[in-house]
């Protein structure tokens, strides 16, 4: 609501001025009858050669146009001024209403190419008037439209120039690049990956996170594109991750924007996950994933990435090595002799000599841990047997022997 009203506004001024511009000129370019009347005379008694009487008759004509003001006379010319001047301001508020996504780089690079076409301009001006002194002889007018054109094409050369290489410009003019700058704290750019997890919400709740999350437009077309899939499990997690990116918007803790800016040098039918990288790194930010390989690719592109599960990971309790834990053994392991558990946060636990323990609660000892980006693991050594599993056959209760009951005397 507000752009419409400076539009309102821009359009109303344009007109308040183009009407108080003609009314002034018009004034000062159609001087009283009186003093038309006396500035003829004089003129004619100029001819004559009565030169004081000339004078005076001029002096009376300047007096007569500072006394009193004529009428306005109509003109053609005029009135065309008027029509072009407010279509002019028509035509300006049309473009900028038919392009509501505009980027900053493109205005950046217009802004500077326009001020280089300028100067070089400029400084073709005295070459081209020696050059018309010496073979073509124009008329001065004829060379003042030839310095126009030739400054107007200068200009759309350099725009057109800084346009398609505004990604190398750094290196013909160092210290000048056409990046996006953000102020204040680095933004967080999210992953698709990390949108469907959904435990960025839980992290936002716990007001960790001060700097805004930046969803892309292209993150937010495959989420689109992932909900409305014919595969059932990809069509629940893209609904998922429109939930969860609802919710992040209705979460008060954080600010979350859709950027509809473009990443610069990558194609429109480029891989999501390239097209993520360069937006990150374009504007600056931190891109917040849970792809292993992305996340690696991005580091190798020199984009700082925040891992939620190295967030995870570095949450888990530390477990060292000698530690006694208590576990309940869920599967068997891939090697042999292997016995497969999970501690309470999720991370496996691989125990040695607990193949034939499914089902039990045993007692094992911390031996070593492995911390990866995709996860943590945790190897251990059994120890003994907690509880037996209901219904274990003989061979899972070898190493549980319950009391035995006094056998009954023998009768007669």
């Amino acid at each position: 609501m507000l752009l419409y009203v400076i539009r309102f506004i821009f359009l109303i001024t344009i007109a308040a001025f183009l009407f108080v511009g003609i009314n002034s000129y018009q004034e000062g370019q159609n001087p009283p009858p009186k003093a038309q009347e006396l500035y003829e005379n004089g003129i004619d008694y100029e001819e004559k050669g009565n030169f004081q009487k000339a004078s005076e008759l001029y002096r009376q004509a300047h007096q007569a146009i500072q006394a009193e003001k004529g009428p306005k006379i109509e003109g053609q010319g005029v009135l065309n001024i008027f029509i072009v001047g407010l279509c002019a301001a028509i035509i300006v508020i049309t473009i900028d209403w038919l392009t509501p996504k505009k980027s900053i780089n493109a205005l950046a690079g217009i802004f500077f190419g326009l001020l280089v076409g300028v100067l070089i301009s400029w400084a073709m001006s005295p070459v081209l008037e020696m050059m018309n002194t010496l073979y073509f002889h124009q008329i001065p007018y004829a060379l003042q439209m030839g310095k126009w054109i030739m400054g107007i094409c200068i200009c759309y050369l350099v725009i057109s120039m800084v346009i398609q290489t505004k990604d190398d410009v750094r290196f013909v003019i160092p210290y000048v690049e056409f990046s996006r700058q953000t102020k204040g704290l680095r933004p967080l750019v999210l992953d698709t990956s990390v949108i469907i997890d959904g435990r960025i919400l839980d992290i936002c709740d716990t007001k960790l996170f001060d700097s805004t999350l930046i969803v892309p437009r292209f993150i937010l077309n495959e989420l689109q594109l992932i909900s409305d899939s014919p595969d059932k499990m990809k069509r629940n997690r893209g609904r998922r991750g429109l939930d969860m990116l609802n919710k992040l918007q209705s979460n008060s803790l954080v600010d979350v924007e859709i950027d509809d800016t473009p990443p610069p040098g990558v194609e429109a039918n480029a891989p999501v996950d390239q097209k993520l990288v360069a937006f990150a790194k374009n504007c600056d930010g931190r891109m917040v994933t849970n792809d292993y390989n992305l996340n690696k690719v991005a580091q190798l592109r020199g984009v700082d990435v925040l891992n939620i599960n190295d967030l995870a990971n570095a949450m888990k309790t530390i477990t060292l090595p000698g530690e006694m834990m208590d576990l309940k053994i869920i599967r068997a392991g891939d090697e042999a002799n292997q016995g497969i558990g999970f501690m309470d946060d999720g991370t496996m636990v691989v125990v040695e000599g607990a193949r034939d323990k499914i089902g039990e609660g045993v007692q094992i000892s911390i031996t070593s841990s492995l911390q990866t980006s995709a996860g943590r693991m945790v190897f251990g050594k059994f120890e003994k047997t907690l509880k037996p599993a209901r219904g274990a056959t003989k061979n899972t209760q070898k190493n549980y022997q319950p009391k035995q009951k006094p056998e009954a005397p023998a009768q007669g």
